[in-house]
């Protein structure tokens, strides 16, 4: 099911994606998004976390925030994404988000672009695993989330990719969101025109799949 989908849209997926794969801060500077005073969970993503082509408040990282409200958390929600970024951006804007913001966890999401771009997997392994070890070093906990690419660089580059963000997770010893679009990723009614950013009906499937294993790293666990 999952191959006949990639080789279906993988095309139309990458034509679309380079037209968007300039970075656009589609939050402007990292925005707090809940709460004040409390620790806080430093978000640094693409433009899969960033609300890309959505109202704003409907992302998955703002119904995160709503759900830790909602639940009584204190946790403050810092979503640094940036729409078109690569591991190299990310990598280049961490140390200075460890600074300002002393996240006590961090949640990555980043990779797509590198791997639409078909820029060599190495690179973005390397990337990864610094911002790893960087936020590791600022004592916080980190969730890596595992993503997908169609496969116009051939079935081997879509498979390596994949198995990057798990080799990752096991050297560094992090939980692994698999894939963020696990359960909805062939359904195109569910993704905008470009068939690559998922609508507003998808985001709270997005957080559904990042939330079990975000939840063990919170303190003082949630009510629901």
């Amino acid at each position: 099911m999952r191959r006949n989908f990639l080789i279906r849209s993988g095309f139309a997926l990458l034509a679309a994606l380079f037209a968007c794969l300039a970075p656009v801060a589609a939050w402007g500077s990292p925005a707090v998004v809940k709460g004040s005073g409390g620790p806080v969970l430093l978000v640094v993503g693409d433009s899969l976390s960033a609300e890309y082509g959505l109202p704003r408040g409907t992302g998955w990282v703002q119904l995160l925030a709503d759900r830790l409200r909602a639940s009584g958390s204190d946790y403050r929600v810092v979503n640094a994404s940036i729409s078109g970024e690569t591991t190299s951006g990310g990598r280049t804007r961490l140390p200075a988000l460890l600074k300002e913001h002393r996240p006590r966890v961090i949640v990555l999401e980043l990779g797509a672009n590198d791997g639409l771009r078909g820029l060599p997997l190495t690179v973005m392994r390397d990337n990864l695993a610094a911002m790893i070890r960087q936020g590791q070093a600022a004592g916080a906990k980190v969730l890596l989330v595992g993503l997908r690419v169609p496969p116009n660089y051939g079935r081997e580059y879509a498979d390596r990719f994949a198995d990057t963000f798990a080799a990752l997770a096991r050297e560094f010893k992090v939980p692994l969101v698999p894939f963020l679009l696990d359960g909805f990723a062939e359904s195109l009614d569910l993704f905008q025109a470009d068939r690559i950013h998922p609508t507003a009906e998808a985001q709270p499937r997005m957080l559904d799949n990042v939330w079990p294993v975000l939840r063990p790293l919170l303190e003082g666990r949630p009510k629901r």
